[in-house]
């Protein structure tokens, strides 16, 4: 690959982090007010673990005073300043990831960014770097999860859990018309209160973003990555016949849903 940067000058510096005393109340509110994906945690600027949506997603709201160490995850995998791009991206993609922190090395774990797979995008995307593939038809996958309009939070919730998806497309009478997203039930205040404590009267249609952004099996990699970076979105519906809002290009009203693509499918076509 050509035009190949170092991680230090793509990444975040100095990232939102949260120590490991602070308080899960006030972890998820950091999350609620802002479009973090992860948050990490340090104890002493001495990176310790990381909080991800997901698992701000397990928490009770009754437990106002357990504190982030307990919920933290420590990082599947590291990077530092100095490491190539390229081989950052397939970290990413091999440890199933979308944000890394980034260390001044392994030895000391002193935190000095943190490095998405939409940093990496945006720099194959402003270098010129072409993708090996033209477009989505052979990336996307074709079995997806969906949700249906009516459904109840508490059955995406846990289609989420079980799946590990980060978002939904929303269906109603087979076609879909919007698309669920963590972020999305973590903005509304509808998480999980606790194992058996789920609001079960708020339904999708409440918290969906509809019309969806949406592209087809022809749409050309570099695109859909656009889409994806001035969107800050992480996954993308592969439609057929979309009915889009005029003036709004790639939301559909409505359209027939056959599959959907990642982030991690769009950074893949780029590496060898």
């Amino acid at each position: 690959m050509s035009n190949l940067n170092n991680v230090e000058e793509i990444m975040t510096p100095d990232p939102v982090t949260v120590n490991v005393d602070t308080q899960l109340t006030k972890v998820r509110s950091i999350f609620r007010d802002g479009w973090f994906r992860s948050i990490p945690v340090l104890s002493k600027n001495r990176l310790e673990g990381m909080i991800t949506r997901g698992d701000i997603m397990f928490l009770s709201s009754t437990k106002s005073n357990l504190e982030a160490r307990v919920i933290m995850e420590h990082p599947k995998v590291l990077a530092t300043p100095e490491m190539d791009i390229e081989e950052a991206a397939k970290k990413l993609i091999k440890s199933d990831i979308i944000q890394v922190p980034v260390v001044e090395s392994s030895e000391n774990m002193h935190l000095v960014g943190i490095l998405s797979i939409g940093d990496i995008l945006k720099n194959f995307l402003n270098n010129g770097t072409t993708s090996k593939k033209s477009d989505l038809s052979t990336i996307f996958t074709k079995n997806v999860v969906k949700a249906n309009y009516d459904d109840h939070i508490s059955k995406v919730w846990s289609l989420m859990d079980e799946t590990g998806f980060s978002g939904l497309p929303v269906l109603k009478k087979n076609k879909i018309i919007g698309m669920i997203t963590r972020k999305d039930i973590i903005k509304s205040g509808h998480v999980r209160t606790g194992l058996d404590n789920i609001d079960r009267s708020i339904k999708v249609e409440k918290i969906m973003v509809t019309p969806p952004l949406v592209v087809t099996a022809e749409t050309s990699i570099k695109e859909a990555a656009e889409l994806m970076i001035n969107n800050d979105i992480g996954r993308l519906p592969v439609v057929e016949k979309p009915v889009y809002i005029k003036k709004e290009p790639h939301r559909a009203r409505e359209a027939n849903i056959i599959g959907i693509v990642a982030r991690e499918d769009i950074l893949g076509s780029y590496l060898n």
